[in-house]
């Protein structure tokens, strides 16, 4: 099988510091994480941008530039991925726009809109957001797509269900991707599909055959979806964004520790670590 492709996702939208010191604000903590991250295996940093004094989610341009730069400055060898979604209440050209200008070489892509919230599965208590819909229309995607296409970005397919990859198949008739196609299959968003191994193994079996696939387990499927990835043959995306502890529920120090357990996952699952330009092939980009 081929190497494997680590992500890193290294705050996303919700994760704050409150939860985890970790998690970056400033241009300069995601540089050092970005950095940490590509030592530690990752190929691939995954970035929400925040604003460096409140640690909101940020679609203002200047933020996300400086901390962009200072990645790419730090830590040139990574391969950025820049997220659309951003955070509730943004408007379509706000979650494009940072994309398109920055021109990363990996971009996400929603498939689906659905309900996405902060829950306690234990009790079944919705804490965060039980009224938000993350909204990603067809509409949306084809746009996005389209942009992404003209400006040498390639989407990664996020499906946090089964629909999600409907969806885009069935706009993927358009022509609007260059092919092969990278998915990410998330798992355990609350509004998404669970992950179980009969989940991961139907979801795969959806995809084109020659896309490539990565997985992303929220809290602890975490690394139950690694292992299985490391196993069926995907990538594995890590990171504070989707889990703020490691093994055995310690708390992580970083995204690079969730890298360095999933560097050992994967060997013991007889396979190696795909370094950024390894990265670059496999997954057919421009650069």
């Amino acid at each position: 099988m081929e190497k494997v492709i680590i992500s890193a996702a290294l705050s996303g939208a919700a994760t704050r510091k409150e939860q985890n010191p970790a998690v970056p604000y400033t241009a300069k903590e995601f540089a050092e994480e970005s950095y940490k991250c590509w030592k530690a295996g990752a190929a691939i940093v995954h970035i929400h941008a925040r604003d460096p004094k409140t640690g909101d989610p940020t679609a203002h341009i200047p933020f996300i530039r400086e901390t962009i730069d200072a990645i790419r400055n730090k830590c040139p060898e990574v391969i950025l991925n820049m997220s659309s979604a951003i955070g509730v209440g943004f408007s379509n050209e706000q979650r494009i726009a940072p994309i398109v200008t920055m021109k990363p070489e990996l971009a996400s892509l929603n498939t689906n809109s659905m309900n996405f919230s902060i829950v306690d599965h234990k009790t079944g208590q919705i804490l965060m957001n039980g009224d938000a819909i993350f909204e990603n229309t067809f509409n949306m995607m084809i746009d996005f797509a389209k942009q992404m296409k003209e400006n040498g970005i390639k989407p990664e397919c996020e499906a946090y269900d089964f629909g999600g990859i409907y969806n885009t198949l069935l706009v993927r008739k358009q022509g609007i991707f260059d092919e092969p196609m990278h998915f990410q299959l998330v798992f355990g968003v609350a509004g998404g599909v669970p992950f179980t191994p009969l989940n991961m193994v139907h979801m795969q079996s959806l995809l084109p055959i020659d896309a490539t696939w990565s997985v992303c387990g929220v809290g602890p499927n975490q690394f139950p979806a690694a292992i299985q990835a490391s196993i069926m043959g995907g990538h594995i995306r890590v990171g504070l964004e989707d889990n703020i502890r490691v093994l055995r529920n310690k708390m992580a120090q970083g995204s690079w520790e969730q890298v360095e357990v999933t560097k050992q996952i994967v060997e013991l699952a007889e396979r190696d670590v795909a370094t950024s330009d390894e990265a670059r092939k496999i997954l057919n980009l421009s650069k």
